[in-house]
């Protein structure tokens, strides 16, 4: 069974940083590009980041690019999201996919 638990969500004042981590099961690891989504209320989910089974080539949308960092370690079989200079625009559940796979997400909340 697959499984994507992500976790590292809460609630934090603009400006600071969190690191967000996905950790995975059930499937090969090193074989697969793992991507990170959000979705804020009333809005559509939105792609954030992605990382190749490589770890090279990460892709950022514009909206975090400069400040958000993707990593993934083979070791632990985990992937993380590196969230500096959060603003409360980044405000959303940040979802872990694989495939056709989710997570449960993981709640973050940016104060002004």
């Amino acid at each position: 069974e697959v499984q994507l638990v992500e976790s590292g969500g809460g609630l934090v004042q603009a400006g600071r940083s969190l690191r967000l981590s996905c950790a995975v099961s059930g499937l090969r690891f090193d074989d697969y590009a793992i991507a990170w989504f959000r979705q804020a209320p009333g809005k559509e989910r939105e792609g954030v980041s992605c990382i190749t089974s490589a770890g090279i080539s990460p892709y950022y949308a514009d909206s975090v690019k400069g400040r958000f960092t993707i990593s993934r370690d083979k070791a632990k079989n985990t992937v993380y999201l590196q969230m500096n200079t959060l603003k409360p625009e980044d405000t959303a559940v940040y979802y872990c996919n694989v495939v056709t796979f989710w997570g449960q997400g993981t709640q973050v909340t940016v104060s002004s």
